[in-house]
């Protein structure tokens, strides 16, 4: 299956989705020492976004959530690339500082994570869907 959306930052990944239907907030909402979820109550919560293809609707929170990405892009511990049904512009900025590839206009509901995915450009393509016995619905 292929989406078409709209780049916000040209480029290729390719890997294993980590999806949500929540907001993500960067600053306060993930550590940027581990890539670890933490905010409460968030259906990823201790989850890691690194080297993961992060597809949520869009971001939330402090413009300060920007740098926070671009420091977990220092750290190592940043998605392979972010897939939004909206990026907005904390999001956005990251990305692009951090230069990850980064595609909105996408309906994010036919994304499951486990799934393989592949970013290139605005062309998003699900490769594999995830196996019904896989670990990361448990």
């Amino acid at each position: 299956m292929e989406l078409k959306g709209r780049i916000i930052l040209k480029g290729m990944a390719q890997e294993e989705a980590l999806a949500t239907s929540q907001p993500i907030s960067f600053y306060g909402g993930v550590d940027p020492n581990t890539g670890e979820i933490i905010e409460k109550g968030h259906e990823l919560q201790g989850r890691s976004v690194k080297g993961k293809i992060l597809v949520f609707p869009n971001g939330k929170g402090s413009t300060v959530g920007s740098y926070t990405l671009y420091r977990m892009k220092k750290n190592g511990m940043a998605p392979a690339g972010i897939i939004n049904k909206e990026c907005e512009t904390v999001v956005a900025v990251g990305a692009i500082i951090s230069e990850i590839p980064c595609v909105d206009k996408i309906d994010v509901s036919k994304i499951k994570t486990g799934d393989l995915v592949r970013i290139e450009n605005d062309i998003v393509t699900l490769i594999q869907r995830r196996s019904a016995s896989n670990s990361l619905d448990k």
